[in-house]
């Protein structure tokens, strides 16, 4: 993709010009009812799709917030939900039990994000099979733990997310696109020993991957909310807006490589 702004001009010229559209989709798992988010342009035709995971809060305006900045670079974005319909928290206790409940079942979670995916997957506005996964916090955790069990991502972005691996001991990772990691060297909920350990299980897997390590960032640097969410509820996240502006502008470069040159509608 070459539609591009630079970092510190995200959401200035493109908003104004763009046709951008979007859409709240409700869509069922196993009989229950989620709410996904879906942003797109509707004058650019077929685009790949990126598949947008939330933090552990749940699926909210930060999540749909970044689909539509998706959708401003030409991609087609899905802001998907984890928890189910109206599961969005205000407090670290619910934020905890919704993200407990998903991560108990690992077969759960991996067809609500299937289910996902193959809805991203069949949109008109998506090229098929040409689709990538970005997640924050819980999210993060959600889009390296598919990428690990073969996924067909293009590329798994992971934004200060969990490292550790759910795979049964011993399990190799198969890995079929590019991942990158972004992490804070301060992050508490992120310690070096898991950094460590995801760089040698993806070496050892023979992945195209990168981890890049910001020295003064902690949890939820992207978000611009995370400084104040922090102080209310005394918990180590804050917003750094260079890690913030650096992570996105890798991010799209990596979109840039992975995905097909768009043809003109």
């Amino acid at each position: 993709m070459k539609k591009r702004l630079t970092a510190l001009a995200l959401t200035l010229p493109l908003m104004a010009h763009a046709e951008i559209v979007t859409d709240t989709v409700e869509y069922t798992v196993d009989g229950k009812t989620f709410t996904g988010f879906l942003a797109y342009d509707d004058k650019a035709g077929k685009r790949p799709g990126i598949l947008v995971v939330h933090e552990w809060w749940g699926h909210n305006d930060y999540a749909r917030h970044r689909a539509k900045m998706l959708a401003e670079q030409g991609y087609t974005a899905f802001a998907l939900d984890m928890y189910g319909k109206g599961k969005v928290a205000d407090h670290p206790d619910n934020a905890k039990a919704f993200m407990t409940e998903v991560t108990a079942n690992l077969s759960v979670a991996e067809k609500r994000f299937n289910t996902a995916y193959d809805l991203l997957n069949n949109h008109k506005h998506t090229q098929t099979d040409e689709i990538a996964a970005m997640g924050y916090c819980f999210g993060g955790g959600v889009v390296l733990h598919m990428a690990r069990v073969g996924t067909p991502l293009k590329a798994a972005v992971s934004y200060h997310g969990s490292l550790a691996s759910n795979l049964p001991e011993g399990q190799t990772p198969t890995v079929k696109g590019a991942i990158q990691v972004f992490t804070g060297a301060k992050d508490p909920m992120i310690p070096g020993e898991l950094v460590t350990g995801f760089t040698t299980e993806m070496f050892n897997a023979g992945a195209d991957f990168a981890v890049q390590v910001y020295p003064d960032a902690v949890h939820s640097f992207t978000n611009p909310g995370a400084t104040a969410v922090g102080k209310k509820h005394n918990m180590p996240l804050a917003y750094d807006a260079f890690a913030d502006k650096d992570s996105w502008q890798q991010t799209l470069d990596l979109f840039d490589r992975v995905f097909p040159t768009p043809t003109t509608p």
